[in-house]
C-alpha cells in the first residue's frame, strides 16, 4: 500500500485576477451607491460602516470556514497515517 498524498489545487492567475476585480468591483458599486445615495450624511456614514462590517465578516467567516477545512484534512491524514501503520504492523505480522 502507498500512502496517498493529497494534492494542493492552485487557482490560476486569470482566475485569482478576476476574483480581486470582482470584489472591488463590489465595492466601489456599494460605495458609488452609498455617496450618491439621496440621504443625510449620517445615514450615508450608517451605510458606509454596516457595509465595512459585513466586509469584514465576509472575510473572517472565510478565513474560519477554511481553518476548519483544513484542521480536518489533518485530522484525516493523522488517521490515515495511523490506519497505515497499523495495517503495516499486522502485514508485518503474517510474515
Amino acid at each position: 500500500m502507498t500512502p496517498q498524498s493529497p494534492q494542493a489545487q492552485l487557482h490560476s492567475g486569470p482566475w485569482i485576477a478576476f476574483t480581486y476585480a470582482s470584489f472591488l468591483a463590489a465595492i466601489g458599486m456599494v460605495a458609488a451607491g452609498i455617496v450618491f445615495a439621496p440621504v443625510d450624511v449620517w445615514v450615508k456614514a450608517y451605510l458606509a460602516m454596516g457595509a465595512a462590517l459585513l466586509v469584514q465578516s465576509s472575510i473572517n467567516i472565510t478565513k474560519t470556514l477554511r481553518d476548519v477545512h483544513e484542521s480536518a484534512r489533518l485530522v484525516n491524514r493523522i488517521e490515515d497515517a495511523k490506519a497505515e501503520r497499523l495495517l503495516m504492523e499486522i502485514e508485518r505480522g503474517k510474515s
